[in-house]
């Protein structure tokens, strides 16, 4: 399908804070780092470790993360809130401004441990790459092999592509192709994004779902989606046709 057009935007996601649940957007900007304001505030530990569901050489799980919310602009009660400061919203309707002592406190008792929301310096908080999509028809396989609905709040994905009937993981096939997206978006199709066990972690509005990772195991070797490399950025709206091409020059 070189050429032609293999899916458009169905939606458009961005998380402020990583490891917290994110916010649906009509449009986003990108950047070579990726959707702007993705990912740019983290929760971290007293030793620099970055708050996730899962631990590492990075990161360190902290118990219920993405039962917390984050959007960027006003929310606070102020009359402007700067777009690039996050607003956490914790499980009993309070929302909270990043950079202030009160909310690293409030992030505290809830993790039950000294942490900080603080914001990226030179290594980015992403884990894989810039971007991170996944289409209808993945979503779909996986829903099928493993016997009930993979929203894709599940994935964590920044773009979901509509990709109509076509069957089974129709992405895994653009690796090493580009993607245009809308008029201005170029990316590359680095290669499969590698799930782990936050899939199937509780958050907001889903429920634990432990049959997830070992169904995407035997499903795609606990892949789905693609990650991607910002070869020209621009403005991506939901609706913006996606087309593959010709990988070019590097």
């Amino acid at each position: 399908m070189e050429g032609g057009v293999v899916g458009m935007v169905g939606s458009l996601h961005r998380y402020p804070v990583k490891s917290l649940a994110g916010e649906r957007l009509d449009a986003v900007r990108v950047d070579a780092r990726g959707v702007v304001g993705d990912r740019v505030w983290a929760v971290v530990d007293h030793d620099g470790k970055l708050g996730s569901g899962k631990s590492s050489r990075r990161f360190r799980a902290m118990e219920g993360l993405m039962r917390l919310t984050a959007s960027l602009g006003p929310g606070t009660g102020r009359d402007e809130d700067p777009d690039d400061v996050p607003v956490v919203g914790l499980p009993d309707g309070r929302r909270l401004r990043a950079g202030e002592a009160a909310t690293d406190e409030e992030l505290s008792a809830y993790v039950g441990r000294p942490v900080t929301l603080g914001r990226e310096h030179d290594v980015p908080h992403h884990d894989e790459g810039p971007l991170h999509l996944v289409t209808t028809s993945s979503l779909a396989a996986a829903a099928q092999a493993l016997g009930g609905d993979v929203p894709p709040a599940r994935l964590r994905p920044n773009l979901v592509l509509d990709t109509g009937a076509a069957p089974g993981l129709v992405e895994d096939g653009w690796v090493g192709h580009r993607l245009a997206v809308g008029d201005e978006v170029l990316l590359d199709v680095r290669g499969a994004m590698e799930r782990c066990v936050m899939v199937g972690l509780d958050q907001v509005g889903l429920p634990t779902e432990p049959r997830l990772l070992r169904t995407l195991g035997r499903l795609n070797d606990a892949c789905l989606g693609v990650v991607l490399d910002v070869v020209r950025g621009g403005v991506v709206r939901v609706g913006d046709p996606a087309r593959l091409v010709a990988p070019g020059p590097r």
